[in-house]
């Protein structure tokens, strides 16, 4: 098997792996990380959202191979229970999540969105979450949150 580097969470890795396996698997299965969620398999619900580089993309249908010298970071990379991300802060405070098991995903296309775009409006928000799909229907408080933590991110 080769070996396939690259940094996780900000830490170096090396996963001597199948380098057609996805990155999902390899995030869930091999390094034990459970932010990631399993979805549709197909990279159209966002549950396995994480972020390569800069972008939020499915690690369902990401082949290893593809990261292999660059960032990824999960939700485990974003913030901790001591010092929260403020895209945490603010869907706590907005309480913008019921049931969890999409929230990871969208997390990371909120991230992705607010590096490449620190002061979005509401409908790039929107735009930026359209393939995340949830069917708790806390849309709106998901839209709040976003803008919530830009404006936290903004102030400093």
């Amino acid at each position: 098997m080769p070996q396939i580097r690259f940094r996780l969470n900000g830490a170096d890795m090396s996963v001597d792996a199948d380098p057609d396996r996805s990155l999902l698997d390899i995030l869930r299965g091999e390094l034990g990380l459970t932010s990631p969620h399993f979805g549709c398999g197909a990279g159209e619900c966002g549950a396995c959202n994480v972020i390569v580089g800069d972008r939020a993309v499915s690690s369902c249908d990401t082949p290893l191979w593809s990261v292999a010298n660059k960032d990824v970071t999960t939700l485990e990379g974003l913030g901790s229970a001591e010092h929260p991300h403020p895209l945490q802060r603010a869907f706590i405070a907005e309480q913008a999540m019921q049931c969890g098991y999409c929230i990871s995903g969208i997390l990371m296309s909120a991230a992705a969105l607010l590096r490449q775009n620190p002061s979005p409006s509401s409908d790039q928000v929107k735009a930026a979450l359209d393939r995340n799909l949830c069917r708790c229907g806390s849309h709106n408080r998901i839209v709040r949150a976003v803008l919530r933590a830009a404006h936290e991110m903004a102030a400093g």
